[in-house]
């Protein structure tokens, strides 16, 4: 109904899972390295987490991104008995149901024949059970006996549970504790938190074709805490109140309708007479509908609803507040404008007519390009230079800060600042920026020693990576842990540490970055 009033290809916030609206938050994407690392450890896996907080979504990205070696048996709705149980994970693989009289051990012996068929041609095999919460004591030791088909070296079935918290209670019994012990990587997998439900809610708009600033900061704040951070309760407040909006013919959900919107669908906060009638939403579309067919003109109930003010770009000094693209508009903000201030930062000597990374080579620093996220600047702490596009023209800002929801710009002479969801809407992901390596840059690779391997392990333990030896050639173990930790950074899995992951090695390593870094949330201004 209210597509076309926002301009919007599809309806954003469907409840209906649909991959082309996957958005992974830091936490998902934590999840998912959890759940990355178990395959390549071998272990047993739990992952948990409330009703509608992205369970589902973060599965089907894990599924996406397992090695083409890996079978997979995936039981969404698990059996109410062992028998029934073992039967659909022998469906899901493969190796045909229990006939009529065959006992549980026979087929666990076909079971076990399958997988080391499998495990011969250098396949690995994998179960997920979904809403893992609903299985017995008496099917979960009918899981933990299949952790026992193995080979001398190997456990053939690896096993991931997934479910809600109940889950946790369940495998935390005396008599469970068996299982238990086996699990190797446990996750749960929390709400999102404030920035997160509003970058979540401008992903989808997006995707959906409109503009991501649809609703205003008073209306993500309220629509945050009425759904508490779970993405299927945002989903669900959001479309009710774009309803709203269009109802009320708003071009914006302000923190009035989103107000109305999280009581309506709540059935909360309202007199109980009001509660019983027809829903004030709902009946303000019909109205506008019924106008629409008799041809009449739509009144202005704008006064009745007023969408809050967009957001402002604020300049250091104290002027006056225009919308970020007005200020953009009156102030071009040019590549070689950036790149100079960029030089300047570094004090590299600038020549006039000079490649910015060649100048910059001459000085002992690299150029870093590619994409990345917010939070991917935020962690390597260098100065970037990003570039935003309205559709008409390209602007070129130096990133100098972050703080409360907000990002730092040079532009021109003067320091800016404006809401990252402003500027995000904006932003294809694109940046440069330069840094100082702790040595000279090469590929770093299995069997290599020296100084430079021992760096690398070093930070990798300032990283978090504690289970690694202490001092040796680039070893397999070292390996591993080097695309773990690409891993939880978005980087290609390749176990090799070549220039992107030196610098995010060099950013995560617990120390400040060396040379001029970004300003971030609590340091002062």
């Amino acid at each position: 109904m209210y597509l076309h009033h926002f301009g919007l290809k599809a309806e954003p916030f469907a409840i209906t899972p649909d991959p082309h609206y996957l958005y992974l938050s830091p936490r998902h994407r934590e999840a998912l390295a959890h759940l990355l690392y178990g395959v390549e450890s071998g272990g047993f896996v739990q992952l948990t987490g409330e009703v509608g907080t992205g369970k589902t979504t973060v599965c089907r990205a894990f599924l996406e991104q397992l090695p083409s070696h890996v079978d997979t048996a995936l039981i969404l709705n698990p059996p109410v008995t062992a028998p029934e149980l073992l039967d659909a994970i022998c469906r899901e693989l493969g190796v045909g149901s229990a006939a009529e009289g065959e006992s549980a051990a026979r087929v666990v012996d076909r079971l076990n024949g399958k997988l080391l068929a499998a495990h011969g041609r250098g396949r690995r095999t994998l179960l997920i059970i979904d809403e893992a919460q609903n299985l017995s004591a008496e099917v979960l030791e009918q899981v933990r006996l299949l952790t026992n088909l193995e080979t001398d070296t190997h456990k053939l079935l690896q096993i991931f549970l997934i479910g809600q918290p109940e889950l946790r209670d369940l495998l935390g019994r005396p008599e469970l504790r068996q299982l238990a012990q086996r699990i190797t990587a446990r996750y749960h997998l929390q709400p999102l938190d404030a920035r997160e439900t509003a970058h979540y809610i401008a992903h989808r708009l997006t995707v959906a074709g409109g503009a991501s600033m649809l609703f205003t900061s008073g209306a993500i704040r309220r629509i945050h805490r009425a759904a508490g951070g779970i993405p299927r309760l945002i989903n669900i407040y959001c479309d009710r109140a774009l309803l709203g909006a269009y109802a009320v013919g708003a071009s914006r959900v302000g923190g009035a309708v989103a107000r109305a919107a999280a009581r309506e669908v709540a059935g909360e906060g309202l007199p109980g007479q009001a509660r019983r009638a027809a829903p004030l939403v709902a009946m303000l579309a019909a109205v506008v509908a019924a106008i629409v067919l008799v041809g009449e003109r739509l009144p202005d109930l704008q006064g009745l609803l007023m969408p809050e003010p967009a957001p402002a770009l604020r300049v250091r000094g104290g002027s006056a507040e225009l919308p970020f693209l007005s200020q953009l508009e009156r102030h071009p903000a040019t590549r070689e404008q950036a790149e100079s201030r960029l030089l300047g930062l570094w004090d590299v000597p600038q020549e006039i007519a000079g490649d910015l990374c060649d100048q910059a080579a001459e000085s002992g620093l690299r150029c870093a390009t590619g994409r990345g996220t917010w939070n991917n600047l935020r962690r390597i702490g260098h100065p970037a230079i990003v570039r935003l596009s309205d559709g008409r023209a390209d602007h070129h800002l130096l990133l100098t800060g972050f703080a409360d929801g907000e990002a730092e710009f040079q532009l021109g002479e003067r320091t800016v600042r404006t809401a990252l969801l402003e500027v995000d809407r904006l932003w294809l992901g694109e940046y440069l920026l330069l840094w100082k390596p702790p040595f000279r840059v090469g590929l770093i690779s299995p069997g290599d020693e020296g100084a430079a391997v021992e760096w690398v392990r070093a930070a990798l333990r300032r990283a978090g990576e504690t289970q690694i030896s202490g001092s040796g050639p680039f070893d397999a173990a070292l390996a591993d842990a080097v695309r773990r930790f690409q891993r939880r950074h978005g980087l290609e899995a390749d176990g090799l540490v070549g220039e992107r992951t030196l610098l995010h090695l060099a950013a995560s390593g617990g120390q400040p970055p060396s040379g001029p870094r970004l300003r971030q949330e609590g340091e002062a201004y």
